[in-house]
Protein backbone atom coordinates (compact mmCIF):
# COMPACT_ATOMS: atom_id res chain seq x y z
CA UNK A 1 0.00 0.00 0.00
CA UNK A 2 1.12 3.12 -0.94
CA UNK A 3 0.46 5.85 1.90
CA UNK A 4 2.78 8.89 0.13
CA UNK A 5 -0.02 8.94 -2.82
CA UNK A 6 -2.21 12.63 -2.39
CA UNK A 7 -5.53 12.48 -1.03
CA UNK A 8 -7.55 14.93 -3.51
CA UNK A 9 -10.27 16.52 -0.97
CA UNK A 10 -13.27 18.71 -2.76
CA UNK A 11 -13.96 21.58 -0.12
CA UNK A 12 -14.81 24.85 -2.44
CA UNK A 13 -18.44 24.30 -2.27
CA UNK A 14 -21.24 27.33 -0.30
CA UNK A 15 -23.13 24.89 1.47
CA UNK A 16 -26.33 26.64 0.76
CA UNK A 17 -28.52 24.10 1.74
CA UNK A 18 -26.97 24.09 5.39
CA UNK A 19 -27.37 27.92 5.66
CA UNK A 20 -28.21 28.12 9.14
CA UNK A 21 -24.48 26.55 9.84
CA UNK A 22 -22.28 27.45 7.36
CA UNK A 23 -23.32 31.56 6.54
CA UNK A 24 -19.94 32.59 7.09
CA UNK A 25 -18.44 29.48 6.11
CA UNK A 26 -17.18 27.37 3.63
CA UNK A 27 -19.15 23.57 3.95
CA UNK A 28 -16.38 21.73 4.76
CA UNK A 29 -15.17 24.10 7.56
CA UNK A 30 -18.87 23.35 9.50
CA UNK A 31 -18.11 21.68 12.39
CA UNK A 32 -18.52 18.29 14.27
CA UNK A 33 -17.91 18.28 18.21
CA UNK A 34 -16.01 21.22 17.16
CA UNK A 35 -13.55 20.70 14.39
CA UNK A 36 -14.32 21.08 10.88
CA UNK A 37 -15.88 17.75 8.97
CA UNK A 38 -12.97 18.46 6.49
CA UNK A 39 -10.95 17.65 9.39
CA UNK A 40 -12.91 14.47 10.67
CA UNK A 41 -12.21 13.50 7.10
CA UNK A 42 -8.33 13.82 6.97
CA UNK A 43 -8.50 11.96 10.23
CA UNK A 44 -10.25 8.95 8.70
CA UNK A 45 -7.56 8.79 6.01
CA UNK A 46 -4.93 9.69 8.37
CA UNK A 47 -5.76 6.58 10.11
CA UNK A 48 -5.04 4.17 7.42
CA UNK A 49 -1.40 6.21 7.19
CA UNK A 50 -2.33 8.17 4.14
CA UNK A 51 -0.55 11.47 4.71
CA UNK A 52 -0.74 14.21 1.95
CA UNK A 53 -3.48 16.10 1.07
CA UNK A 54 -4.61 18.18 -1.50
CA UNK A 55 -7.48 20.96 -0.43
CA UNK A 56 -9.45 22.40 -3.62
CA UNK A 57 -10.19 25.75 -2.18
CA UNK A 58 -13.15 27.82 -3.53
CA UNK A 59 -15.69 29.82 -1.50
CA UNK A 60 -13.83 31.39 1.77
CA UNK A 61 -11.17 29.17 0.93
CA UNK A 62 -8.88 31.75 3.50
CA UNK A 63 -10.91 30.00 6.32
CA UNK A 64 -9.81 26.83 5.47
CA UNK A 65 -5.88 27.83 5.59
CA UNK A 66 -6.33 30.20 8.80
CA UNK A 67 -7.50 26.96 10.18
CA UNK A 68 -4.37 25.01 9.67
CA UNK A 69 -2.24 27.92 10.09
CA UNK A 70 -3.45 28.30 13.38
CA UNK A 71 -3.61 24.47 14.18
CA UNK A 72 -0.88 24.05 17.20
CA UNK A 73 -2.92 27.04 18.83
CA UNK A 74 -6.02 25.84 18.41
CA UNK A 75 -5.06 22.09 19.67
CA UNK A 76 -2.40 22.57 22.01
CA UNK A 77 -2.18 24.07 25.87
CA UNK A 78 0.46 27.10 25.63
CA UNK A 79 2.02 29.69 27.25
CA UNK A 80 2.45 33.24 25.75
CA UNK A 81 4.88 36.11 27.32
CA UNK A 82 3.76 39.00 26.68
CA UNK A 83 7.08 40.93 26.54
CA UNK A 84 9.85 41.18 24.65
CA UNK A 85 9.29 38.54 21.82
CA UNK A 86 5.92 37.41 22.70
CA UNK A 87 7.30 34.07 23.06
CA UNK A 88 4.98 30.96 23.06
CA UNK A 89 6.01 27.53 24.83
CA UNK A 90 3.71 24.65 23.77
CA UNK A 91 3.38 22.18 26.77
CA UNK A 92 1.83 18.77 24.43
CA UNK A 93 1.78 17.31 20.91
CA UNK A 94 -1.96 17.15 20.41
CA UNK A 95 -1.60 19.11 17.57
CA UNK A 96 0.97 16.80 15.66
CA UNK A 97 -0.17 15.51 12.75
CA UNK A 98 1.84 13.45 10.16
CA UNK A 99 0.31 15.29 7.34
CA UNK A 100 1.37 17.33 4.30
CA UNK A 101 -1.14 19.79 3.23
CA UNK A 102 -1.57 21.61 -0.46
CA UNK A 103 -3.99 24.45 -0.69
CA UNK A 104 -5.40 25.07 -4.38
CA UNK A 105 -7.25 27.86 -4.90
CA UNK A 106 -9.29 26.36 -7.51
CA UNK A 107 -11.81 28.98 -8.27
CA UNK A 108 -15.46 30.68 -6.66
CA UNK A 109 -18.04 29.03 -8.79
CA UNK A 110 -16.04 26.36 -10.77
CA UNK A 111 -17.66 23.27 -10.97
CA UNK A 112 -16.40 19.92 -9.14
CA UNK A 113 -14.20 18.07 -12.57
CA UNK A 114 -13.01 21.36 -13.01
CA UNK A 115 -11.41 21.86 -9.47
CA UNK A 116 -9.87 18.57 -9.94
CA UNK A 117 -8.26 19.08 -13.34
CA UNK A 118 -6.98 22.26 -11.94
CA UNK A 119 -4.94 20.24 -9.00
CA UNK A 120 -3.24 18.07 -11.27
CA UNK A 121 0.22 19.22 -10.97
CA UNK A 122 0.03 18.29 -7.61
CA UNK A 123 -0.95 14.34 -8.36
CA UNK A 124 2.87 13.41 -8.91
CA UNK A 125 1.65 9.62 -8.43
CA UNK A 126 0.28 6.89 -10.68
CA UNK A 127 -2.59 6.79 -8.44
CA UNK A 128 -4.76 9.20 -6.16
CA UNK A 129 -7.55 9.23 -3.93
CA UNK A 130 -10.45 11.99 -4.05
CA UNK A 131 -13.20 12.69 -1.66
CA UNK A 132 -15.96 15.19 -1.07
CA UNK A 133 -15.36 17.59 1.63
CA UNK A 134 -19.11 16.96 3.47
CA UNK A 135 -19.06 12.55 4.10
CA UNK A 136 -17.78 10.72 6.77
CA UNK A 137 -17.62 6.82 7.11
CA UNK A 138 -16.14 3.72 8.80
CA UNK A 139 -14.79 3.27 5.19
CA UNK A 140 -11.67 0.66 5.53
CA UNK A 141 -9.57 2.81 2.72
CA UNK A 142 -6.83 -0.03 2.62
CA UNK A 143 -9.28 -2.25 1.09
CA UNK A 144 -10.82 0.74 -1.22
CA UNK A 145 -7.30 0.71 -2.47
CA UNK A 146 -6.69 -3.35 -2.56
CA UNK A 147 -10.13 -3.06 -4.53
CA UNK A 148 -8.76 -0.76 -7.04
CA UNK A 149 -5.09 -2.01 -7.58
CA UNK A 150 -6.99 -5.50 -7.81
CA UNK A 151 -9.30 -4.27 -10.50
CA UNK A 152 -6.40 -3.28 -12.68
CA UNK A 153 -9.30 0.10 -14.38
CA UNK A 154 -8.89 3.82 -14.01
CA UNK A 155 -11.52 4.31 -11.17
CA UNK A 156 -12.96 3.16 -7.94
CA UNK A 157 -15.87 4.17 -6.03
CA UNK A 158 -17.27 3.35 -2.97
CA UNK A 159 -20.75 2.07 -3.03
CA UNK A 160 -22.87 2.74 0.05
CA UNK A 161 -26.76 2.54 0.90
CA UNK A 162 -27.75 5.69 1.55
CA UNK A 163 -30.03 6.34 4.91
CA UNK A 164 -33.50 6.76 3.38
CA UNK A 165 -35.05 9.97 4.65
CA UNK A 166 -38.74 9.12 3.76
CA UNK A 167 -41.07 6.92 4.55
CA UNK A 168 -40.91 3.20 2.35
CA UNK A 169 -43.53 1.38 1.04
CA UNK A 170 -44.36 -2.24 -0.05
CA UNK A 171 -47.42 -2.22 -2.73
CA UNK A 172 -49.37 -4.74 -3.99
CA UNK A 173 -51.26 -2.68 -7.03
CA UNK A 174 -53.60 -0.59 -5.22
CA UNK A 175 -52.99 -1.69 -1.91
CA UNK A 176 -49.67 -0.59 0.31
CA UNK A 177 -49.27 -4.18 2.01
CA UNK A 178 -46.20 -2.65 4.44
CA UNK A 179 -44.99 0.75 5.20
CA UNK A 180 -41.38 1.05 7.03
CA UNK A 181 -40.66 4.44 8.75
CA UNK A 182 -37.51 5.59 7.07
CA UNK A 183 -35.83 2.12 7.48
CA UNK A 184 -31.65 2.20 8.24
CA UNK A 185 -30.84 1.60 4.86
CA UNK A 186 -32.50 1.11 0.84
CA UNK A 187 -31.51 -1.00 -1.29
CA UNK A 188 -29.11 -0.80 -4.19
CA UNK A 189 -26.14 1.67 -4.40
CA UNK A 190 -25.03 5.48 -4.34
CA UNK A 191 -21.95 6.86 -4.33
CA UNK A 192 -19.99 7.49 -1.15
CA UNK A 193 -17.59 9.94 -2.39
CA UNK A 194 -14.69 8.01 -1.68
CA UNK A 195 -12.66 7.42 -4.52
CA UNK A 196 -9.40 6.54 -6.17
CA UNK A 197 -8.02 7.12 -9.68
CA UNK A 198 -5.33 6.37 -11.69
CA UNK A 199 -3.56 9.76 -12.96
CA UNK A 200 -4.57 9.11 -16.22
CA UNK A 201 -8.05 9.95 -15.27
CA UNK A 202 -7.23 13.64 -15.05
CA UNK A 203 -6.24 14.02 -18.71
CA UNK A 204 -7.93 11.78 -20.59
CA UNK A 205 -11.62 12.72 -19.11
CA UNK A 206 -10.92 16.17 -17.59
CA UNK A 207 -11.19 19.52 -19.91
CA UNK A 208 -10.19 22.73 -18.97
CA UNK A 209 -13.89 23.47 -18.79
CA UNK A 210 -14.66 25.78 -15.65
CA UNK A 211 -18.47 24.23 -15.44
CA UNK A 212 -16.92 20.38 -15.76
CA UNK A 213 -19.09 18.23 -12.88
CA UNK A 214 -17.57 15.33 -12.31
CA UNK A 215 -20.65 13.50 -11.62
CA UNK A 216 -21.76 14.21 -15.21
CA UNK A 217 -20.08 13.04 -18.23
CA UNK A 218 -16.28 12.08 -16.53
CA UNK A 219 -18.13 9.65 -14.52
CA UNK A 220 -20.32 8.56 -16.71
CA UNK A 221 -17.97 7.96 -19.43
CA UNK A 222 -15.42 5.99 -17.30
CA UNK A 223 -18.82 3.87 -16.58
CA UNK A 224 -19.56 3.07 -19.86
CA UNK A 225 -15.67 2.11 -20.53
CA UNK A 226 -15.63 -0.60 -18.09
CA UNK A 227 -12.63 1.47 -16.47
CA UNK A 228 -15.25 1.94 -12.81
CA UNK A 229 -14.90 -0.79 -10.08
CA UNK A 230 -17.20 -1.12 -7.36
CA UNK A 231 -15.69 -1.49 -3.58
CA UNK A 232 -18.98 -2.24 -1.44
CA UNK A 233 -19.01 -0.40 1.85
CA UNK A 234 -22.06 -2.00 3.72
CA UNK A 235 -21.68 0.36 7.25
CA UNK A 236 -21.73 3.66 8.30
CA UNK A 237 -21.70 6.30 5.84
CA UNK A 238 -23.17 10.18 6.19
CA UNK A 239 -23.55 13.26 4.25
CA UNK A 240 -23.86 16.73 5.61
CA UNK A 241 -26.31 17.77 3.36
CA UNK A 242 -28.94 19.67 5.46
CA UNK A 243 -29.08 21.51 8.88
CA UNK A 244 -30.88 18.39 10.28
CA UNK A 245 -27.82 16.39 9.17
CA UNK A 246 -25.54 18.60 11.15
CA UNK A 247 -27.79 18.31 14.04
CA UNK A 248 -27.84 14.42 13.64
CA UNK A 249 -23.88 14.13 13.03
CA UNK A 250 -23.04 16.41 16.25
CA UNK A 251 -25.56 14.59 17.93
CA UNK A 252 -23.39 11.25 17.20
CA UNK A 253 -20.49 12.83 18.29
CA UNK A 254 -21.78 14.22 21.24
CA UNK A 255 -23.08 10.72 22.60
CA UNK A 256 -19.95 9.05 21.65
CA UNK A 257 -21.38 7.47 19.15
CA UNK A 258 -19.85 8.49 16.33
CA UNK A 259 -18.95 5.33 13.98
CA UNK A 260 -16.37 7.60 11.65
CA UNK A 261 -14.20 7.77 14.29
CA UNK A 262 -11.78 5.12 14.12
CA UNK A 263 -8.96 6.91 15.05
CA UNK A 264 -7.46 6.75 18.55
Amino acid sequence: MDRDIPVVILCGGYGTRIREASERLPKAMVDIGGRPILWHIMKIYGHFGYRRFVLCLGYKGWEVKQFFMDYRTQMSDFTISLSDEHRIEFHDDRADENWEITFAETGLETATGARLRRVRDYVDTADFMMSYGDGVGNIDLKELEKAHRDGGRIGTVTGIHPTSKFGEMEVSGAEVVEFNEKPTQVSGFASGGFFMFKREFLDEYLDDDPMLWLESEPLQRLARDNQLTLHPHHDFWYAMDTYKDYQHLNDLWATGDAPWRIWP
